[in-house]
């Protein structure tokens, strides 16, 4: 996120407009920044690096889920998604 050091999380839902990644801290609805994940597209591993905007936080599980809404996703990233998603 914008003003922060980078933060491991992980995927746990993803769709063409955003993805779910669960992480240790919570953020704040709103918040924008930079979120980066691989996908294994037809055999081969394809790196999506993406503005993103928090739409929701929860705390569950022990962890938070936060919803990320892509911004501006570029034309290779959305083709990639859509590989993966079909």
């Amino acid at each position: 996120m914008e003003g922060q050091a980078p933060m491991p999380g992980r995927t746990s839902d993803i769709g063409s407009n955003g993805v779910s990644i669960a992480v240790a801290h919570p953020l704040q609805v709103g918040q924008t920044g930079q979120v980066g994940f691989d996908l294994l597209v037809e055999g081969k591993l394809a790196s999506i690096m993406a503005r993103a905007k928090v739409i929701y936080c929860i705390f569950s599980g022990g962890e938070f889920k936060a919803g990320f809404q892509f911004l501006n996703l570029d034309l290779s990233a959305m083709a990639q998604l859509s590989r993966f998603l079909r």
